[in-house]
């Protein structure tokens, strides 16, 4: 088993969101004082793994002032990502022409979390307009792997799991379209959700309907993702496809007893995509070690056809759509790979789009029918752990070359095409001392029972959810 690095941070920052919620509530601990550990821990892993990139600590404290703690997140302290705005606070989209953008009014997402207790302590880095799985921008530069600063945190959330997976924060806010939740989460060794659309507010940017990006929670531990959920989740109108919170909390749902339970194993997704053998032999090691009576595992291997061209075809449409209104003294400034990205949802035809919504609806059908003889879902969250921070994408995945940087991102492509709940949950490590995570996907509008579950699994395997002290590594990889 790999040797968990030490944490040498404030002791409130090793903390579960939970544990440092009830100090609150219990007039133990200010929000104040919570704040100014939070900070200090950013200070001391900024240099080595440059996550919250843009703290704002004369607002958080002056948040933390007022804080209630009869709120449901008390006054504790989260990161949002430098994709949604916040008041008084800068706010880049990692893009040159938005270097200095001052946004006078906060997303309701980040109102809604302050109304329920949340105090903002800063933004947290992404890539370029969120595109991409390796979060770097000519704004502030690369965020890298708390567990060896030679290797990328993932993307597009990058900063936000970095910064968990050191103390920086007990919570962070991250969104997800193409596994922006789920790859960083997997990469950094903590706990990343992607809810259904509609539940946590919404991250289309110029289409309020669409289904595919959506905001979501992540933290250290199972309990801690629900908790946050529940902070989020509400109906708003400003929000086309959101609806009302459930009547028993995210967080009581998953503290629940989930009984047994049937896992469907698909290793590679019906040969979706190519998994490096190192990942596919931990994957396989973590569900024999949850078998038991009580935890039946099936291999399948789904037959998913048309996935691949579904999404792309969906996801170059929406960039289109936001680019038509974004202003060409920004966009004129993206990096290659976006351009590209926008360029061909530019040459969509409408039978190229008839098709992909046709072929959407019938993946869906295909999953609904798979979820009447199991509970969830199992197969990777990436074929390949993280690699070198300069590289953007994996040149070849187990001898596969890839053509650009969504090739490896296609396990992420089944649960976003469907609207389906997702959940990077850590298992352990590849044999280079690298955190892995495994996907867990849940049936439609099922969060509660996903969680449920996924915090059984978490128990089962029992790893450590404690922060860790960056590992600094230089040179080659070993």
């Amino acid at each position: 088993m790999t040797a968990r690095p030490p944490f040498t941070g404030p002791d409130l920052c090793s903390l579960t969101a939970r544990e440092a919620i009830a100090l609150l509530k219990a007039r133990e601990v200010s929000a104040n004082e919570l704040v100014e550990a939070a900070l200090s821990r950013v200070a001391q892993t900024a240099p080595a793994i440059n996550a919250m990139v843009t703290p704002c600590p004369e607002r958080a404290g002056a948040a933390a002032a007022q804080a209630d703690g009869d709120t449901l997140l008390a006054g504790l302290p989260v990161g949002i990502k430098d994709l949604t705005p916040v008041a008084g606070v800068r706010t880049t989209w990692g893009t040159p022409g938005l270097a200095d953008f001052v946004p006078e009014a906060s997303d309701p997402l980040v109102l809604r979390l302050e109304q329920r207790g949340a105090v903002v302590l800063g933004k947290t880095n992404t890539p370029e307009m969120g595109a991409g799985a390796n979060t770097f921008n000519p704004v502030f530069g690369r965020t890298r792997n708390p567990w060896d600063t030679r290797m990328n945190a993932g993307g597009s959330s990058g900063g936000a799991a970095a910064g968990l997976a050191t103390g920086e924060t007990w919570l962070s806010h991250g969104s997800d379209l193409g596994g922006s939740l789920r790859t960083p989460a997997s990469f950094c060794g903590v706990v990343g959700l992607r809810p259904s659309p509609g539940i946590a507010g919404a991250s289309g940017g110029h289409d309020g309907f669409s289904p595919f990006g959506v905001e979501g929670p992540m933290a250290r531990t199972v309990a801690d993702v629900a908790l946050f959920l529940d902070a989020m989740a509400g109906w708003d109108a400003r929000w086309p496809i959101s609806f009302p919170p459930p009547d028993t909390s995210y967080l009581d749902s998953c503290l629940a007893d989930p009984g047994p339970l049937r896992i469907a194993f698909a290793p590679d997704l019906g040969g979706l995509a190519p998994v490096d053998p190192a990942m596919a032999q931990a994957l396989a090691d973590a569900l024999a070690r949850l078998a038991s009576p009580q935890i039946g595992v099936e291999e399948i291997h789904p037959d998913l056809p048309g996935i691949e061209t579904c999404f792309r075809t969906h996801r170059a449409l929406a960039m289109w759509t936001g680019y038509r209104q974004t202003p060409k003294r920004i966009s004129d400034q993206y990096k290659p790979t976006l351009r590209d990205n926008i360029r061909q949802g530019g040459t969509l035809g409408v039978d190229a789009i008839a098709e992909a919504m046709t072929t959407r609806s019938r993946l869906y059908d295909r999953m609904r029918a798979l979820f009447e003889t199991c509970d969830v879902l199992a197969c990777p969250v990436s074929g390949i752990g993280p690699l070198k921070a300069e590289i953007e994408f994996p040149p070849e995945i187990a001898g596969v070359a890839s053509t650009d940087y969504l090739d490896w991102l296609r396990f992420a492509f089944l649960a976003t095409l469907c609207g389906l709940p997702a959940l990077s949950l850590p298992i352990g490590h590849l044999p280079n001392g690298l955190p892995v995570g495994l996907q867990l996907i849940g049936k439609p509008r099922g969060e509660a029972r996903l969680l449920q579950i996924a915090r059984h699994l978490e128990e089962q395997l029992g790893l450590p959810s404690r922060p860790i002290d960056p590992v600094v590594r230089h040179g080659p990889e070993a």
